[in-house]
């Protein structure tokens, strides 16, 4: 009967898929789905309180779990857990992809996004991203050549464009998000920590803006934290690149406090100096002999930059600041495996699941041994 159930289900989302004019139809991986609430607290609003700061959880469990390490996806800005189900274009997402492969799955809506509840005089000021920020940054990067990769980026399905019902149905997903890192970062190493105490060991994957979210749950949370897969996360150290170049990420990696070897009593305290430096950015980095990141030498990093996305400009710098912090980091350009054309979106364009499976796992089954 379960069996049944399962194969209806998978075919009543194809047919779905295929009644927004999607092709190919979605083929799921038979699982079962609940979702809870993690982390937060009450706040005082008028005469009573409200909650805050809780985090949307939805767990998906195979049919069949062979591994034991379960992984914890978190999105990027704008985004939500979305993400990861499935396609723009309607194919099998990485969450499906991973369930196939024996891994339980956690995907989050980051605090005070999605369905994480914004709280109105509690929570600071959100943006919502705009068309222009998604077509030049991640979708049809090709006709605006912010960067010198931009030009290469083939792999989005359908042309990036408003109008195009593909883009229209991936920035139907976009979501406002926190202006503060800060404060990001601070609800979600709350929320994040809670939820890894929950779970227990696991591996953190992260996109983009939840890079720095990740190095911050590997340090709140060492021994249960066995591997960190950054999908170009967000960098490089000490300051923006490309689209401005205000200062950020002030501890380094992040823009909260994290721990290092010798300790440090504020930022002020790594001493950035610029190592290099292009019109597009400036690498810096600690000033030698390097501060150790003391909570994360002994997770395993992978780091992975795809060919034509605007991290392809400075992956490197932030790769090299892990190394240089005695960090175990493995850093891989997508081109240098014969994979190409793809953009900052790489787990949602046309070779996302080749990605998934010849990068992604098999950097987890050569680094932790899977089953």
């Amino acid at each position: 009967m379960n069996l049944f159930l399962g194969i209806l289900i998978a075919y009543i989302c194809g047919a779905f898929v295929r009644g927004q004019g999607h092709s190919p139809p979605y083929q799921g991986t038979l699982h079962t789905r609940k979702y809870f609430y993690v982390g937060g607290s009450y706040v005082k609003r008028g005469t009573s309180e409200i909650a805050h700061g809780q985090m949307y959880v939805e767990h998906l469990v195979p049919a069949k779990v062979t591994q034991t390490l379960p992984i914890l996806f978190i999105h990027g800005n704008g985004m939500t857990g979305t993400n990861f189900l499935n396609t723009p274009d309607g194919r099998t997402g990485w969450a499906d992809y991973f369930m196939g492969q024996g891994y339980e799955v956690y995907l989050v809506d980051q605090a005070t996004r999605g369905r994480s509840a914004w709280q109105r005089g509690v929570d600071g000021n959100t943006t919502t991203p705009d068309i222009y920020t998604m077509e030049s940054r991640f979708t049809a990067t090709q006709r605006y050549n912010l960067w010198p990769q931009a030009s290469l980026h083939t792999q989005w399905p359908g042309n990036g464009s408003v109008g195009d019902d593909i883009f229209d149905a991936f920035y139907d997903t976009v979501m406002p998000s926190l202006d503060s890192a800060v404060e990001a970062s601070e609800l979600m190493k709350a929320a994040g920590s809670k939820l890894i105490d929950d779970i227990g060991p696991l591996i953190v994957l992260t996109h983009s803006q939840s890079g720095y979210i990740g190095w911050s749950l590997g340090d709140a949370r060492p021994k249960s934290v066995k591997a960190i897969i950054a999908l170009e996360p967000n960098g490089p150290p000490f300051q923006e690149a490309i689209f401005s170049t205000n200062p950020a990420r002030l501890y380094g990696l992040t823009s909260i406090p994290i721990a290092y070897t010798p300790p440090i009593n504020s930022s002020k305290d790594l001493h950035p100096v610029a190592v290099s430096s292009s019109p597009n950015y400036t690498c810096y980095q600690q000033p030698n002999p390097p501060r150790q990141l003391t909570n994360l030498v002994e997770i395993p990093v992978l780091v992975v930059t795809s060919e034509s996305g605007y991290h392809a400009v400075y992956d490197n710098c932030t790769a090299q600041y892990l190394v240089r912090a005695g960090v175990n980091t493995t850093h891989i350009r997508l081109e240098d495996l014969g994979i190409y054309g793809n953009g900052h979106m790489m787990f949602m364009e046309k070779n996302s699941l080749q990605i998934a499976e010849q990068v992604i796992e098999k950097w987890i089954c050569d680094t932790l041994k899977c089953q």
